[in-house]
């Protein structure tokens, strides 16, 4: 299989210094290590590999290095492992090349792209999704673009799992099966209304604290209003309000 191909130069002057001394050349320092061979030093145009970069692939491109020093040069297949940017200019300061087995699997992040309308958003719901990112281990050649997982069928209160993801031949999650990846929520408007209305824990409402208060002296009114056997209401028994009044 062909790739894109980078050609780097062995350099001798290593650590800081040495990276300082490449740079000021114009070109970027960087280490090539893996398959327990001994690191080696490299340097490249930022240019060349930029442009070999696979667009959508970015970090994820498998490249064929050509290492040239000693006289000789040397073919390798390698990864960009990791890469250091400059916060400032946004130029490459270093990279850390990893060599790779066509044969072994690699283990490297992939984006996750939801695709399709949840139906439960059509009745409030919110889609929310947990992973941009799934890592995967696959063999260089088949580590995908992306990954992509199809949520219409997804109603209030359901969820897409790892288990549910459909991943190409070779390729295998690194992350729990039952993971959730993305699901379908209430609205926080409603959430916030729910618990405005919830009663607090140890509080009385309004009503029944009314009610309570009233409830010992309507039982004194009884007492204190109820006439003797034949006698005539007293005229001034309509006032028992007053009297529940001054009783509290």
């Amino acid at each position: 299989m062909e790739f894109a191909k980078v050609n780097v130069e062995v350099r001798s002057q290593v650590g800081k210094g040495g990276a300082h001394k490449v740079r000021a050349a114009g070109k970027v320092p960087g280490v090539l290590y893996g398959r327990k061979l001994e690191p080696v030093a490299v340097a490249f145009e930022e240019k060349a590999l930029l442009a070999s970069l696979d667009k959508e692939k970015r970090r994820n491109t498998v490249f064929t290095l050509n290492v040239a020093g000693a006289g000789q040069t040397e073919s390798v297949t390698a990864m960009v492992r990791d890469a250091q940017i400059d916060p400032i200019s946004q130029r490459i300061i270093h990279v850390d090349f990893l060599r790779v087995d066509l044969d072994a699997e690699v283990t490297v992040t992939v984006p996750l792209v939801l695709t399709g309308k949840a139906i439960g958003t059509t009745s409030g719901g919110q889609l929310h999704q947990s992973m941009h990112v799934i890592a995967i281990a696959a063999k260089p050649a088949a580590i995908p673009t992306k990954i992509e997982a199809d949520v219409t069928a997804l109603d209030m209160g359901d969820a897409l799992h790892v288990s549910d993801l459909k991943l190409g031949a070779g390729v295998r999650a690194l992350l729990d099966p039952r993971d959730a990846i993305a699901s379908v929520v209430a609205p926080k408007a409603e959430k916030v209304e729910e618990a405005a209305a919830a009663p607090v824990e140890g509080a009385v409402p309004a009503e029944g604290a009314a009610a309570a208060g009233a409830a010992p002296a309507a039982g004194g009114d009884k007492a204190a209003a109820a006439p003797a056997a034949g006698a005539k209401p007293a005229a001034g028994a309509k006032k028992e309000g007053g009297g529940e009044k001054k009783g509290k």
